[in-house]
This record gives structure tokens, C-alpha cells and sequence, in this order.
């Protein structure tokens, strides 16, 4: 499974480090510690938790904001729905959740896993997804 530092935490809520090491202080999210005593979150923990924020609306208020059609979303996957041709994946970056439906073929060969970091590409109408 995908582990983040909190730095990269930070990154993909939109938040600054010093937030995200607040919030892991606090209990809000799940830490534990890699051999070299580096705080790691789980990809799975991380998700949850990104979801959880952007409903509640809470993060920081100077976050980036994206406005171009053409931007790019660094974010975490926080689900996968695989149909027999189709999938759906859901990434939330910072205070965006973006949803992008595209073949079962595309999501394997990505190996999109939930918890995972991954770019959402907008442009136009159209989602697409990097991974990262």
C-alpha cells in the first residue's frame, strides 16, 4: 500500500505541511513511523480523510485556487467503480473532488489503486487521469 509523507500530505489536501502536521498532532490523521522515524500516512487513511475535508469544508482558506480549463489537479484517489467496460474514478484534489469516467482497460493499465496519488487533467468537458 501507498504511503505519504506529510509533506506530500499537504501537497494533495492543498494545505500547507505545518497544517497537516497540526491536524496528525491533533489525531485527525492516522500517522505511523518508517524505520528512519519519518511520519507516513496511508494512501486508504489519507483518502478517507481527504474526502472527509472537503466536506466539512475546513481546510485552509489561502489554498490554491484553480481556475484554467486546461488545469491540472494533483490529488488521491478515493475510489474506483470497474464495470464490465466502463470505470469511474473519483480523485480528490485539495478542496476538488473530480470524477472522470473512462475505460477498465485505461484504469488497469494504470494500475489505479484507491489511495494512490494521481493527476486530474480538465480540459473542457473532459477528465483525464495521470499517474503520478
Amino acid at each position: 500500500m501507498t504511503s505519504y509523507t506529510i509533506g506530500q500530505a499537504a501537497r494533495l489536501l492543498g494545505v500547507s505541511p505545518d497544517t497537516a502536521r497540526r491536524w496528525a498532532d491533533a489525531g485527525r490523521m492516522a500517522t505511523h513511523r518508517d524505520e528512519s522515524g519519518r511520519r507516513l500516512i496511508d494512501g486508504r487513511d489519507l483518502a478517507a480523510f481527504s474526502v472527509e475535508l472537503a466536506r466539512s469544508g475546513t481546510g485552509e482558506e489561502d489554498a490554491p485556487s484553480y481556475t484554467s480549463v486546461r488545469n491540472a489537479f494533483p490529488g488521491i484517489v478515493t475510489a474506483i467503480k470497474l464495470g464490465d467496460v466502463a470505470a469511474q474514478v473519483e480523485i480528490q484534489a485539495g478542496p476538488h473532488r473530480l470524477v472522470s469516467l473512462l475505460t477498465r482497460e485505461a484504469v488497469e493499465e494504470l494500475g489505479l489503486q484507491v489511495g494512490m496519488e494521481a493527476t486530474a487533467r480538465v480540459k473542457s468537458t473532459n477528465v483525464h487521469i495521470d499517474r503520478t
